[in-house]
């Protein structure tokens, strides 16, 4: 599964212009940390898909924040041919996708 994270807005929106998205191919990590991401993976995308007015498959467009300085964040899913795009905004994040959010923010930090 390949899992690519970009964000959009907030006050240092212009810092990140440009900059491509952090890309996470799980084919590289250990097993357990792979199955890991696999279960926020699995109950951010259920979460979205029972949520109204989230944005879950990639044929739905991303909602526009409402919120002054409001981050988005764009998850994209590709594995076996298909490719899911999960968006959500600080002002409409479920738990299960923040807790994906968390978990895909430190992995990249720690790069």
């Amino acid at each position: 599964m390949r899992v690519t994270l970009a964000t959009h807005g907030g006050q240092a929106a212009a810092l990140r212009l440009g900059l491509p998205p952090e890309v996470l191919d799980t084919g590289t990590l250990p097993a357990n940390t792979a199955a890991e991401l696999a279960e926020l993976v699995a109950a951010a995308s259920s979460a979205a898909d029972t949520a109204t007015g989230i944005a879950a498959e990639s044929e739905r467009p991303p909602t526009p924040n409402r919120a002054r300085d409001a981050m988005s964040y764009t998850v994209t899913l590709e594995t076996g041919g298909r490719t899911t795009v999960l968006t959500q905004s600080d002002t409409t994040m479920t738990p299960e996708f923040a807790a994906l959010l968390d978990w895909l923010e430190q992995h990249f930090a720690q790069r």
